[in-house]
């Protein structure tokens, strides 16, 4: 096919303002990599650079100053990630299968059970008493994952993705004399790749990036994930820089700023190396579940 000068306009505009864009949202990032390398004082004296000029390790050494407990927190967070995001996606989809299914009559009633929650919330107190006197689920690690397994939204995306699959695959199956199950299992969650990748991403980020469970239903420092490890990490030394000002004392070199800077850091690191597997799907994924009804 023929291609006009006035195509090749567009798409080197296109390209052009790709590039732009993805230097402005890497511009933060390597902001924060290059904030943690460098020293406390010279944060604060002259701000944030493009390259440390006071090159430090100290707040790294902050981060892993009792690495057993780091690694420890860090084997939960994974854990509670893989197993969450396994149970979430095998829940959602099969609550999406059924209310994707027309022969199903009281579908449309049951999708107004998981979407009226979602715009009226009872609030924290409900969701508190359930977990811990209902469930007995208090300072256990079913605390950190079942809060999460199930959300509307993520329903409703994997819903209009599997409304995407043509019903003659179905129909030819229960000629075959598949039951619903094995439809399920062997035909829609093959053929469903992309959607469970996108809704995966979510699931798992919701899981990876959540301290505030922790901080409601945890007590033993065993069991702290790693966001809410350093999330107590970083408040303790924010409580010493405040007593140490109020006392005339100067902590100019307890890194603070730069601590935040390496926590965040230290937390994305594994989500960053998780999506380059996934983006293939994402585009796809997010696409057919924003646009379909």
């Amino acid at each position: 096919m023929k291609t006009y000068k006035s195509e090749y306009g567009v798409k080197i505009f296109a390209y052009v303002i790709s590039i732009l864009t993805a230097i402005i949202c890497f511009i933060p990032f390597w902001l924060i990599v290059i904030g943690s390398f460098t020293a406390e004082s010279e944060v604060i004296r002259n701000g944030f650079a493009f390259w440390p000029k006071d090159f430090s390790m100290e707040s790294y050494r902050m981060v892993f100053k009792v690495p057993e407990k780091i690694f420890r927190s860090y084997g939960i967070t994974i854990l509670i990630t893989a197993v969450g995001t396994g149970l979430s996606l095998f829940l959602t989809t099969m609550a999406a299968f059924v209310l994707m299914r027309k022969d199903f009559k009281y579908r449309n009633q049951i999708a107004m059970f998981f979407y009226f929650p979602s715009i009226f919330s009872g609030g924290l107190l409900p969701g508190y008493l359930l977990i811990v006197n209902g469930l007995q689920l208090k300072d256990t690690l079913w605390a950190l994952i079942l809060p999460g397994l199930l959300g509307a939204w993520n329903i409703f995306m994997m819903r209009n993705f599997m409304t995407d699959i043509p019903d003659s695959i179905m129909k030819s199956a229960k000629l075959d004399g598949a039951n619903d199950f094995v439809i399920f299992t062997r035909l829609y969650l093959p053929l469903s790749k992309a959607g469970l990748a996108t809704i995966g991403l979510f699931i798992a980020l919701g899981y990876w990036n959540n301290w505030a469970n922790a901080k409601l239903y945890i007590n033993s420092s065993k069991l702290y994930p790693l966001q809410y490890l350093l999330y107590q990490m970083f408040s303790n030394i924010q409580v010493l820089k405040d007593a140490a000002m109020q006392s005339g004392v100067a902590m100019v070199d307890l890194p603070a700023e730069t601590f935040r800077m390496a926590m965040a850091v230290v937390t994305t690191g594994p989500i960053l190396l998780l999506y380059p597997f996934v983006q293939r799907y994402f585009v796809k994924g997010i696409t057919v579940g924003a646009v379909k009804g």
